[in-house]
């Protein structure tokens, strides 16, 4: 009868269970010598990690501690002012990065995602110009920020689109600095969704872009908006790019995104941190918590559009 065990099947099923308990053991027995060195690895990773977090929180609470007694709402709604600097904002600057980081977002995401898909699904790696395109990317990854200012200066402001020192062409430089970023990330977001995914669609009569589209890509949304939430991350606090496009250290008026002399949180941080007054260092102490106020602002709801997206998948 089914179900009923008998002797000679316990026996087999207990030297089973030994067997696979035996291999697993000498599998996962290491040599004292590897442990040791595991070990060591491990703990010169958590000292690196502890030491990155001890030096951001004793930054963060020195900006609290110094900024803290003059932070309140009108820094967000006053304009700076180098006379009155108990009535000084940064009102101009803070419109600045929005719009900033707006032009931004527009343009690394249809580029940053298409790339990817073309790089991943499409191209042909045995081609030289697709090796050159992805050895390029690489490499741009870890060009220097004010690299990327002067290549703004000589053909976005200057050169052949002649754009001039506008708020557009600072966005158009900031997003050449950080789109190998987002094509870089897209690309192990699609990397990672298994290939029965495609498979499957292609099985059932699919084409290939109504595969990446209805099943590849949304599977991939998490990881490309987690590449998204690094760039403007990066975006939001460069300085070296912003300076030789046009972004002045002084502006008491709105700026407007086809506007020039327009300015930025982090260029205003850094003139306001550069005088020798203690007031202005006070101020720029309460400019650092505005921009870790804006930062986290934005992250949170790109964290939340991320997890609202892997939810529905």
């Amino acid at each position: 009868m089914s179900g009923v065990r008998t002797p000679g099947s316990e026996r087999a099923r207990l030297a089973t269970a030994g067997a696979r308990a035996v291999t697993a053991s000498a599998l996962s027995r290491q040599p004292a010598k590897d442990r040791i060195k595991g070990n060591i690895f491990l703990a010169l990773l958590l000292a690196a990690v502890t030491i990155a977090l001890v030096g951001l929180s004793a930054l963060v609470v020195q900006a609290f501690i110094e900024g803290g007694p003059r932070f309140s709402l009108s820094l967000f709604t006053d304009p700076p002012s180098s006379l009155n600097v108990e009535n000084a904002g940064f009102r101009p600057a803070l419109l600045g990065t929005l719009y900033l980081i707006l032009g931004v977002v527009v343009l690394i995401v249809p580029l940053g995602i298409g790339s990817a898909i073309y790089l991943e699904e499409y191209a042909d790696s045995d081609r030289w110009w697709n090796r050159a395109i992805e050895l390029n990317i690489q490499n741009l990854a870890g060009v220097p920020s004010i690299i990327y200012g002067i290549l703004g200066l000589a053909f976005i402001v200057r050169g052949p689109l002649d754009l001039g020192f506008i708020l557009a062409a600072g966005s158009l430089t900031l997003a050449l600095l950080v789109l190998p970023v987002v094509i870089l990330a897209a690309r192990e977001a699609l990397r990672a969704v298994p290939p029965s995914v495609r498979e499957g669609s292609l099985a059932l009569g699919a084409t290939q872009w109504q595969t990446i589209r209805k099943q590849v890509l949304p599977a991939a949304i998490p990881g490309v908006a987690t590449g998204v939430i690094l760039a403007i991350s990066r975006a939001i606090g460069e300085t070296a790019p912003l300076l030789l496009v046009g972004a002045t250290t002084f502006v008491t008026f709105n700026p407007t995104f086809f506007g020039e002399n327009f300015s930025a949180l982090p260029v205003l941080i850094y003139q306001y941190a550069a005088r020798p007054q203690e007031e202005f260092k006070v101020l720029a102490a309460a400019g650092v918590i505005v921009m870790l106020i804006v930062l986290l602002a934005m992250n949170s709801f790109a964290v939340w559009l991320r997890n609202r997206y892997e939810q529905q998948w």
